[in-house]
């Protein structure tokens, strides 16, 4: 390789690099929400100077939206490693709470996503579509190996666990939202048949009267 192959090469790793930094500052800076939840501060966690931001992400909304496919990317990748795992059940349960983290993130900044993923826009559909083939994939998964029941489908599931996590927006929400999912995922267990219980044995026949 050349010096000049070289050197042409070292920025594009830098930018790489600057770019990731700045997205896992945002995730964290939008997930706290809030007043500071502002691009300065995304600069300053991810240790780079403003223009280096506006440099990779020229607009607000374009940060929040790149910040948006990434945490969706995420989450599609996490359940294709859960796939492998033993318990299919506990897989999809820990799915749903990494999606809590997730749905943290996205109300940091969804007064800026309002427009771009309302119902029929792209990266609605984006979103949408890979969710449901993540959460589809293990839900059954659990259904094939007879822990779960097998009538419900990824949309359900999704838009159930969207209403618990958006019914709660109280400071420490998440943990309200984590204890909910614990109880309804058990819900959606297949319960064991209980085996029948014994015939009772017919009674015995009354003893002989005693002679006198």
């Amino acid at each position: 390789m050349d010096e000049h192959t070289d050197q042409t090469r070292k920025p594009r790793a830098d930018a790489v690099r600057n770019r990731e930094r700045v997205l896992e500052a945002a995730k964290a800076v939008f997930n706290a929400g809030g007043p500071e939840a502002s691009l300065e501060a995304v600069a300053k966690r991810a240790g780079v100077g403003i223009g280096t931001l506006y440099r990779h992400f020229p607009t607000r909304e374009d940060l929040f939206e790149a910040v948006y496919r990434r945490e969706v990317e995420q989450l599609s990748e996490f359940a294709e490693q859960l796939k492998s795992a033993k318990d299919p059940v506990d897989a999809l349960r820990r799915w749903l709470r990494s999606g809590v983290e997730f749905v943290a993130t996205k109300k940091g900044m969804v007064a800026a996503l309002a427009l771009a993923v309302q119902s029929g826009s792209e990266l609605h559909a984006f979103s949408f579509e890979r969710l449901s083939k993540a959460i589809g994939s293990l839900l059954d998964r659990a259904a094939a190996a007879g822990a779960m029941r097998a009538d419900v489908s990824p949309e359900d599931l999704l838009r159930a666990f969207f209403g618990m996590c958006y019914m709660h927006d109280q400071p420490g929400w998440q943990s309200s939202v984590l204890r909910m999912l614990d109880v309804f995922v058990d819900g959606l267990r297949v319960q064991p048949v209980p085996k029948p219980k014994a015939r009772a044995s017919k009674a015995a026949k009354p003893a002989a009267k005693r002679k006198r």
